[in-house]
């Protein structure tokens, strides 16, 4: 019995040890267990390749992952209307450029010189810019794209690589206009009177959209007194001898070259002078020469005659040519030379010079007599009829020789 009881005793203790000892070998097998699951989960890496596709790799030494990203893709532009280079563009516009992709609206913006008031719209892949303001007839219009860091921008994050400038000319204006607006300033011997009411100086919108669309009216004479030869001459719309020394009695008054050609700078300077009321105030003057012995000189101002002088032209082999030229050049004096028919050279000293036609001048000579052929084209006068007449012969003032 006694032995029996010690058993039973002893048998608690062994128990508990073996299980003590059973724990302990389990939580260490369980920490080795867990370490050697978190080293063998793999980690992945993303990347990309040419064509953009995404790949992936393991690395058993790391738990984290990176992804690269491609760049945004450039810009280029696709079409410009009007198209670089483009003449006798409509004036009122638009602009459109249209890019490779979608814009973002954040943008920048093209730069249009000369400065237009008006408005850029991004709409999809493309820039569209609407003047509020006609553009001026025949102004050469630049459209600067940004390009580079600062270039216009993709909703990709793109932009176009590099700068790019376009060009583009604008059409003519009304040749009417011109002659509206020269009557309106008192340049022309015609006055203009506008069928309805007058457009305002000072409405620049309107009165640049007046120049390919005039308003109705109608030319009069302001005096009838002008011989018949120069009242033929004039032709509403139509840019001849007459109306191009409408226009260059117009541009030396205005810092322009005086010759007669239509240019921006003309419709530019025909707007301001009517905005500040800048008129003439030289009148209308008026040439015409006679070939009939005895020759002569006659000028008319505003419809009168207020000079007449005797005068020589061309002898046969050196005649002045029949016709109607507008003055384009005047001298105080000046040495003329040249070659006689002879082959004889001349170097003579003239004054009160107003060239009208090629090498031929209306000037002072010295001559014993006048009023018979002796120059070689030249209208030659006695000198004090040319200082009086000189003054009345500016430019553009139309000289006419006739018989």
């Amino acid at each position: 019995m006694a032995s029996s009881k010690a058993r039973s005793q002893r048998s608690p203790l062994l128990v508990v040890v073996a299980a003590v000892v059973i724990f302990g070998v389990g939580a260490v097998t369980g920490a080795v267990v867990e370490h050697a699951k978190a080293h063998a989960t793999p980690s992945v890496t993303g990347s990309h390749t040419s064509s953009g596709t995404s790949t992936s790799t393991t690395s058993p030494s790391s738990s984290s992952s990176t992804t690269t990203v491609a760049p945004a893709r450039a810009l280029s532009v696709v079409s410009t209307t009007p198209a670089d280079g483009s003449t006798a563009v409509a004036s009122e516009g638009p602009i459109e450029i249209s890019m490779s992709a979608p814009l973002s609206t954040a943008t920048p913006l093209p730069v249009v010189t000369p400065a237009t008031p008006g408005t850029w719209t991004t709409g999809g892949s493309t820039l569209t810019f609407k003047p509020t303001t006609d553009f001026l007839p025949l102004s050469s219009v630049t459209v600067a794209l940004p390009g580079g860091p600062a270039g216009i921008l993709g909703s990709g994050g793109g932009r176009l690589s590099q700068s790019m400038t376009e060009h583009f000319q604008v059409a003519n204006g009304s040749i009417v206009r011109i002659q509206q607006l020269l009557s309106l300033l008192d340049y022309s011997p015609l006055e203009w009177v506008p069928a309805g009411t007058a457009l305002s100086s000072s409405n620049t919108e309107s009165q640049v959209a007046a120049l390919y669309n005039p308003p109705g009216g109608s030319f009069r004479w302001r005096e009838h007194s002008w011989p018949a030869g120069l009242m033929t001459m004039w032709q509403p719309g139509v840019d001849n001898t007459f109306t191009r020394g409408l226009i260059m009695s117009f541009e030396a008054d205005h810092a322009l070259s005086p010759n007669g050609s239509i240019g921006p700078g003309l419709w530019s300077a025909l707007l301001s002078a009517l905005a500040s009321n800048t008129l003439n105030t030289g009148g209308y003057n008026y040439a015409l020469a006679n070939k009939t012995t005895p020759e002569s000189l006659t000028i008319y101002h505003n419809g009168v005659v207020v000079a007449t002088s005797p005068a020589n032209t061309g002898i046969g082999l050196s005649p002045t040519p029949n016709g109607t030229f507008p003055v384009y050049e005047r001298l105080r004096q000046q040495v003329m030379r040249g070659t006689n028919p002879s082959g004889s050279h001349y170097a003579d000293l003239v004054r009160y010079i107003a060239y009208f036609h090629g090498n031929d001048a209306v000037h002072y000579m010295d001559r014993a007599d006048y009023g018979i052929p002796q120059s070689l084209g030249c209208v030659e006068l006695p000198l004090l009829d040319a200082a009086r007449i000189w003054p009345y012969l500016a430019y553009g003032t139309l000289v006419t020789i006739i018989n």
